[in-house]
């Protein structure tokens, strides 16, 4: 939708980071969706990142050249934070980016974009409970998305990830 920020948060600091945008933009309208679930506050996180939209929450990698690259919005950054932590013990070097909002991300400059997704690096995975329409824009034509693309399930999220893989074996599989 043109004109309107959607924000999909992850933790308390993403929370107040978006909440200091949606005051601070006053002429756009800003959608803050936030989960039902218990969530964990996430090593990385920061209303600073919010701001831009993207941001990267942890890097072993050097140079600009993790081996892959992981994206998680909202309650599902933190599926990407453990699937991060597994290809690292598995000698990976994982960038983890929280994505919190498109529309946001879209206004930084090329230089910025180009320092949270190097276009060098393809090996990208994307995790959201929901459509994983428009994430090729993101992942590219060799990246992967794992999502929901269908409507009507309910149950506790646990068993509903489980069911439609959104866990950290699938992003480390996909990985």
């Amino acid at each position: 939708m043109p004109n309107l920020l959607m924000m999909r948060l992850a933790d308390g600091n993403e929370i107040a980071g978006a909440y200091k945008v949606a005051v601070l933009k006053r002429k756009t309208p800003s959608i803050l969706a936030l989960s039902r679930q218990k969530l964990p506050q996430l090593a990385g996180t920061s209303l600073e990142g919010v701001e831009k939209g993207g941001y990267i929450i942890s890097d072993n990698s050097s140079g600009n050249k993790p081996d892959v690259i992981l994206i998680g919005t909202g309650s599902e950054l933190e599926i990407a934070a453990k699937a991060g932590d597994e290809l690292r013990k598995a000698g990976k070097t994982v960038r983890v980016v929280s994505l919190v909002c498109w529309e946001l991300f879209d206004e930084q400059s090329d230089a910025y974009k180009e320092s949270v997704f190097p276009a060098a690096v393809s090996a990208r995975v994307s995790i959201e409970a929901g459509s994983t329409f428009g994430w090729e824009k993101i992942v590219g034509p060799k990246g992967k998305s794992i999502g929901i693309d269908k409507f009507g399930a309910s149950a506790p999220a646990g068993r509903i990830y489980k069911g439609y893989g959104l866990t950290v074996k699938a992003v480390v599989e996909a990985a």
